[in-house]
This record gives C-alpha cells, structure tokens and sequence, in this order.
C-alpha cells in the first residue's frame, strides 16, 4: 500500500521505471556511471545488470524491514543493505569474471553510492509492501539500463566501429572513428543528445 493508503499497480510501478519517472532522462540520476562505463557496450552491460540487481535485493530487503527499521537510523540501514549486495556482486565479479572485474575497476564498489539505489529505497521500498518494491526496484533499474545502453551503443559504433567488441562492417573500415567518443567528452554529447530525444518524445505523447 501506498502513504495514501491506495494499492500501487503494478502496471504504473513499470511505466513510471520505464519511461515516466525513468532515473536518468527524466530525474537526471547516476551520471558518474554514465560517464565511466559507456565507452564500450559489454562493460555497460554488466554495470547495468549488477546494479539492476542491487537496487531489486535492496528495495525488497528495506520494504521487508520497514516495520522493524527505526526511522531515525533508515538512511544508515539503507545504506548498510545496499553494500551487502554490492559486496556480493563484487566478489562474484571477481570470483568468476576477474577480467571485467579488473576492467570495471572501483565502478561497481561505487554502486553504494549511486543515488538512484538510495532514492528508491527512501521514496518507495520505505513505504511499499515487498513485491511492489521488488518490481519498482528492477524496472527502475532497467530503465537506467535502456538509457545507459543506448549511450554505450553509439559510444562505441562510431568511436571505435564495433558493438560488443564485433566489428561493424561499414563503421569498421570506412568510418572516419571519432576518438571523443570513447572518452569523457563524448559521454557528456551522447547523454545530451538522449537526454534531449527522450524528453521531446515525453513532451509530444503528453501533447496529444
């Protein structure tokens, strides 16, 4: 149940995910990542599932202690819950894929510190029964991970003229590279230009 006492519907928990509450074109949320992880798709792809996973372990975990989590000590709770996944993540990385883990460095450790993970937890988990917050906490994240996604697929087309380390035919040969691409400069542009594609198609559906 939702503060107001109405029951949260799942359909609206995904869409908000998704597309109308999504973390990154519409609050503008984990931009570190954004920047550090997008210059190559396979790399993205990782980042984006352990995160999705973290934020869906940790939304349940806090909306299963809620009752029990004083209020004065929850951001210090939260913020334990969340580096328990992210450690497990961590180990798992290098455990059974050190050299992702090697290539992500401290990137996936700084997932504790994302603000999107902390905001849900506070804004929804907090205050939603488990299976709400469970669906809440995924599609938020795979909604991070569509935008995210996009970025590193044009990253790494026109940067290096590959997708998932393939060469691309026409952009592996022919294509002049743009070497801003892969680094920080060219995330910024790319975040830009998705962030402002998103937006406009939001502003013509809600037009109509």
């Amino acid at each position: 149940m939702s503060p107001n006492g109405q029951r949260v519907l799942t359909r609206d928990i995904v869409i908000d995910g998704i597309w109308r509450n999504n973390p990154i074109f519409r609050q503008v949320l984990g931009i570190c990542s954004t920047l550090a992880v997008t210059n190559l798709v396979l790399n993205t792809l990782v980042m984006c599932t352990a995160l999705t996973l973290v934020m869906g372990a940790s939304c349940l975990t806090v909306s299963l202690l809620r009752n029990w989590t004083p209020r004065n000590i929850r951001m210090m709770v939260q913020t334990l819950i969340i580096a328990f996944y992210v450690i497990l993540v961590d180990l798992a990385l290098k455990a059974y894929w050190p050299e992702m883990s090697r290539s992500l460095g401290p990137y996936v450790g700084l997932i504790i510190t994302n603000c999107i993970i902390m905001g849900r937890c506070e804004a929804f988990a907090g205050s939603n029964r488990p299976a709400a917050s469970l669906i809440d906490g995924i599609f938020n994240g795979l909604g991070y991970s569509a935008v995210l996604l996009s970025i590193a697929f044009f990253r790494e087309l026109l940067g290096m003229g590959t997708v998932m380390g393939f060469a691309v035919p026409y952009f592996a040969t022919n294509w002049d590279k743009w070497i801003i691409m892969v680094m920080p400069p060219g995330a910024f542009f790319t975040l830009a230009s998705v962030i402002w594609i998103f937006r406009s198609i939001g502003l013509r559906r809600d037009a109509k």
